[in-house]
């Protein structure tokens, strides 16, 4: 009865002292876990698997921790994605609305280069032809400023030839020329050139009033004359012309306040 001896003793030592009391429920759980106890176990063994429970207790519940935390920063970066991906669901949704608009946009392109061609087609015969009226027009017109107007349509002519020069650019520079022949008609224009007078060659100054009249003047103003337009020659005018084609280049000239003076001006024969 030694063994029992030993937990009578054991009995009486746990009643004694609150301490040894806990001791003894971890003697109690080392028997549920299967730790033999003997007559030669002691409260030093007995703490001794006690603290290698709670250290195994520790360890668990460290790794608990971390696994917690871990499945909590993947449930974040769960939530980070979800908002990401339906951030990029509202994005794609935009982009194929554009894209659908781009489509739209590059259908009405494709259709006005192909008008554009058709139109190219037809302008550039259309340019040729105002070329060749404006060249017309110069020769039966006036002949001030013969050189210049003669150059502009040359140049005109040189530019419907070359490949690096757009249609657009051709056609503008084609109404250009078309405006400063228009212009023409509102000006006063003076300048000096070389005509001929009775089979006589004379350097003069010539005044453009228009298209109503064009007048020219020797530099002595000793001789007063003008472009008629039936006979198509120049032709000298009486002393009553002097003063008012002076005045008429002094105008032009800016060098005479503008006003009125009289120009030669055939009427139109009556029926």
């Amino acid at each position: 009865m030694k063994e029992g001896g030993t937990r009578v003793h054991m009995s009486l030592f746990l009643r004694k002292s609150g301490r040894l009391l806990c001791a003894g429920l971890l003697i109690s759980v080392a028997g549920v876990l299967a730790v033999p106890i003997t007559a030669e176990t002691t409260l030093d063994d007995v703490y001794a698997v006690a603290e290698a429970i709670n250290e195994d207790a520790r360890a668990s519940q460290a790794k608990i921790n971390d696994v917690a935390e871990e499945t909590n920063d993947l449930l974040n970066q769960y939530k980070a994605v979800l908002k990401v991906n339906d951030g990029l669901r509202v994005y794609n949704r935009q982009l194929e609305r554009q894209i659908a608009n781009q489509e739209r946009q590059i259908a009405t392109l494709n259709k006005s280069i192909d008008d554009v061609t058709i139109i190219q087609r037809q302008i550039v015969p259309l340019m040729w032809r105002m070329i060749d009226g404006l060249d017309q027009f110069i020769q039966l017109d006036l002949p001030f400023l013969l050189e210049e107007r003669r150059d502009r349509v040359d140049k005109l002519k040189d530019l419907m030839e070359r490949a690096d020069v757009a249609v657009s650019e051709q056609f503008s520079q084609v109404l250009r020329a078309y405006q400063i022949e228009n212009e023409y008609g509102r000006t006063l224009t003076p300048y000096t050139g070389e005509i001929e007078v009775e089979g006589q060659t004379r350097i003069v100054d010539i005044l453009q009033v228009g298209r109503v009249a064009l007048l020219y003047q020797t530099t002595d103003a000793s001789e007063t004359g003008f472009w008629n337009k039936e006979t198509r020659r120049w032709e000298v005018l009486d002393d009553s012309f002097t003063t008012p084609t002076r005045n008429g280049l002094k105008m032009a000239r800016k060098q005479l306040t503008s006003g009125l003076f009289v120009v030669p001006v055939h009427a139109p024969e009556g029926s």
